[in-house]
């Protein structure tokens, strides 16, 4: 623990257009290699870039979201290199200009709150793929991811931990999905991180730093980093050197290996692109986009914590601007007593039914009203918890309210003390070793009789009033 770790982030979030940055080629996923690849992607000579409106409007949400300056001018530049799949032998992307600066986003971890600087977000294309799976002893080139929009997001080296870059990339994830921006979809590449990795003695200055590319999970992330710090470190303490590179994570064998020596920013020879004229913003464009946006997380955040929910609980609803849109429906109008247990009822039977049949919140099949209804039913003795699941299921299968359904298969709760106590003397009579099995000590027996009370009602008694009745006639 002599050691520091300093973690910088850099994340690719596709931006939510139906073209592509610099053409009209559609970004859809999953089209045959090559079938959306226009002209303009595969720089045919005399082509120009055209730039797409709704990037920017996409890249201008963001800097509001994280409480960013929107640069009123900035500027794409050409970033030079070769690779098979990047056409034109350069990238478009913006260096010292980019269209947001600086912000910054707010993280949980379990130390609490913490704070993460951001240097910038940066609009640029995307390159093609390189497809090495199906080709024997060849490479083949797919086309039709060079030219989709990104916005790099770049953070400052505020993170110092594996947890703590996971719990980044989450509240990241999160927002660029909340803001309508990104689909998040880490599967289809969507959201790809990059990882800047380096260790020092504290306050000594920045270690050599290792570049992860391309954690596509968060799993993956967590453990990637976690094994190049031990690297690292085991390297420095026998007396080694680290050189700057870019590595890549295999999870199959749990470690990272180099992938090629890291650039610095004078290898790529930026200079503004001569086809692209610098980007202007107006005043009128920020506030018609800021009037388009939905209620931003940390306000939502802070209504949940208002309704009592600890930060833990009111994360968990947090996770889709739809789930805490759901959360705060269901806990308008309930009972403040009801409050916690709509939350648990929220993120627990129906999450569970939401992720079995991969819905979202905005396709339940019980509203978040009907749930308030079940829970104020069992809330107010009509209905005892177990019965409560068999409602809810019955209310997801589309049989109607709680009360309709109560009322149609007879589930409303027994809690008439002198017909449960009827039941009781009943049970006890019928029992009579069981009973002296408990006056005995053998404290197992007190639970049978229960569940012969619980039997004996088809389980409509008042757990709590059988057991209250059943101490007091036994101790007599």
């Amino acid at each position: 623990m002599n050691w520091e770790i300093v973690i910088g982030i850099e994340t690719h979030a596709q931006l939510a257009a139906a073209s592509k940055i610099f053409s009209g080629a559609s970004t859809a996923y999953g089209a045959a290699p090559n079938t959306q690849a226009s002209a303009v992607d595969i720089a045919l000579p005399g082509v120009l870039p055209v730039l797409n409106k709704r990037a920017v409007e996409c890249a201008i949400k963001f800097g509001l979201a994280v409480g960013a300056t929107i640069n009123r001018r900035s500027v794409f530049a050409r970033k030079n290199y070769f690779y098979p799949d990047l056409p034109k032998g350069y990238q478009i992307s913006q260096y010292e200009l980019p269209i947001v600066k600086g912000g910054s986003l707010t993280i949980l971890t379990k130390q609490g709150e913490k704070t993460v600087r951001l240097t910038r977000a940066h609009l640029e294309e995307d390159a093609g793929k390189s497809l090495h799976e199906d080709f024997h002893g060849m490479s083949g080139i797919d086309l039709n991811r060079a030219g989709t929009p990104l916005l790099e997001i770049v953070t400052e080296p505020d993170v110092h931990s594996a947890e703590e870059a996971v719990a980044y990339a989450k509240a990241l994830h999160a927002l660029v999905r909340w803001i309508d921006i990104c689909d998040g979809n880490m599967q289809e590449g969507s959201f790809r991180c990059d990882a800047n990795v380096s260790v020092r003695k504290p306050n000594a200055p920045l270690g050599t730093r290792a570049e992860i590319k391309n954690l596509n999970s968060f799993r993956f992330m967590e453990q990637a980093i976690q094994y190049e710090v031990k690297r690292q470190i085991e390297i420095l303490e026998d007396g080694g050197k680290l050189v700057q590179e870019t590595r890549l994570y295999d999870p199959d064998r749990d470690e990272t290996r180099s992938m090629r020596s890291k650039e610095d920013a004078h290898d790529y020879r930026y200079f503004p692109d001569p086809d692209l004229l610098p980007l202007e913003v107006s005043e009128a464009w920020i506030e018609q986009v800021k009037g388009s946006m939905p209620e931003l997380p940390q306000a939502r955040y802070g209504k949940l914590i208002a309704y009592g929910l600890l930060p833990d609980q009111a994360n968990q609803h947090m996770s889709s601007r739809e789930s805490s849109t759901f959360a705060l429906s269901a806990f308008t109008g309930a009972s403040r007593n009801d409050i916690p247990s709509l939350s648990n009822w929220i993120t627990g039977p129906l999450s569970a039914k939401l992720n079995e049949e991969s819905l979202e919140f905005a396709q339940s099949r019980v509203t978040s009203e009907q749930l308030r209804r079940l829970v104020a039913r069992i809330d107010d003795g009509t209905l005892s918890r177990k019965m409560a699941k068999e409602v809810f299921d019955a209310m997801w299968s589309g049989e109607g309210d709680a009360d309709a359904i109560i009322e149609k298969r007879g589930l409303k709760q027994l809690s008439d003390s002198t017909a449960v106590e009827k039941i009781v003397d009943e049970v006890l009579a019928a029992n009579a070793k069981q009973v002296e099995d408990y006056r005995a000590g053998k404290a197992k027996a007190f639970n049978a009789l229960i569940g012969q009370v619980m039997k004996a009602t088809k389980g409509k008694a008042n757990p709590q009033q059988v057991n209250e009745i059943l101490r007091r006639k036994l101790s007599g």
